[in-house]
């Protein structure tokens, strides 16, 4: 496909929109564009200053970085704290949930969805929530984002935007299980093979596993901290249920970052039990090497004497010489087979 072809805005709306929706109390999610998501959020605002009515229910915002005015119009249109823009332009990625009052950020790794395609690459979510409203952006497509986005379709209740990024965490950790579980079924058919004494290319298979785990390790495994230091200072619009909620999840997700620790060090004692197979393989390659050679050096050392175009040759003219000779070389070489061969006592 040639890139002219492709819009800039495609899968969003003109202002890097991917989705918006709109949860009220006792109704089904409702989508909303970011014309009706700014009307709706300056009424929001106004009521809870007191100055107009209403204001029930909040917002999901999912924004494309990809797109060019995305950045900009979130900047002039919402109000976010500057530390979300801050970390958008940050080099480091990792992991970590921080409170900024009233607002609360967090940075989440996850896995690239890849239209169905089984992948361990990783990029990123930025999250920004409050009272009544929950930003996401990202710059490419997520698995935990979709699934998310499915709930919603299905009419699955929210009670607010921190209960929706506890819904997000719970489908990243969703995807960590299916991909633990995937890399378990590919190292019990690595460990047959090894079993069976059929190595193949199983080791290159076992690093590519390994770096792909310990990437995902290295990612998220600070994030059940930064949950952990929010739960024992939450912003004060948080629900008692809803930090609950947080916190089932933050152990859930430290159980399933167990599981991938184990599946690592599984992969690693597996990989050092094939190093010792090879090793052995190699040792027993060098010992028939060194016992050709040893068996070899009998008639080599006779050929080389009696190879020389000098006078004196012993047996040069005798009628049987020849057959000398081979008696001599084959007397050294089952010497030199015994002594090869020969089995130290204890």
């Amino acid at each position: 496909m040639q890139p002219g072809i492709v819009e800039p805005g495609y899968g969003s709306d003109p202002v890097g929109l991917v989705n918006g929706y709109l949860f009220t109390p006792g109704q089904p999610a409702r989508e909303i564009g970011s014309a009706d998501a700014l009307e709706w959020l300056a009424r929001s605002r106004a009521a809870e200053q007191g100055r107009v009515g209403g204001g029930e229910g909040f917002l999901w915002l999912h924004f494309n970085l990809s797109h060019s005015a995305c950045e900009r119009w979130m900047k002039a249109r919402l109000e976010l704290p500057d530390d979300f823009f801050e970390s958008l332009r940050q080099g480091s990625h990792s992991t970590r949930i921080e409170r900024q009052d009233p607002a609360l950020l967090a940075v989440v790794n996850d896995v690239i969805y890849n239209f169905g395609v089984s992948s361990n690459d990783i990029s990123t979510l930025w999250a920004c929530a409050d009272r009544c409203l929950l930003v996401t952006a990202r710059a490419k497509p997520l698995r935990s984002v979709d699934k998310l986005r499915a709930a919603v379709r299905r009419g699955e209740g929210f009670r607010s935007p921190l209960d929706l990024l506890v819904h997000l965490l719970r489908d990243q950790a969703d995807v960590l299980v299916q991909i633990v579980r995937e890399t378990g079924i590919g190292v019990d058919r690595i460990e047959d093979q090894l079993l069976a004494q059929r190595l193949q290319a199983n080791r290159a298979d076992l690093g590519a596993m390994r770096r792909g785990l310990v990437r995902l390790q290295r990612l998220l495994a600070p994030e059940p901290g930064a949950m952990f230091r929010l739960l024992n200072r939450p912003p004060a619009w948080i629900r008692d249920d809803d930090l609950q909620e947080l916190r089932e999840a933050t152990e859930e997700f430290s159980l399933v970052l167990n599981d991938l620790a184990a599946m690592v060090e599984r992969i690693k004692l597996l990989q050092e039990e094939i190093a010792a197979k090879l090793n052995e393989q190699t040792n027993r390659t060098l010992f028939t090497l060194t016992l050709v050679t040893v068996l070899a050096l009998p008639i080599n050392i006779v050929a080389g004497f009696f190879g020389m175009n000098v006078g004196g040759i012993p047996l040069a003219e005798h009628p049987h010489g020849f057959w000398i000779l081979v008696a001599l070389v084959a007397t050294f070489t089952v010497l030199a087979g015994r002594w090869a061969f020969r089995k130290e006592g204890p």
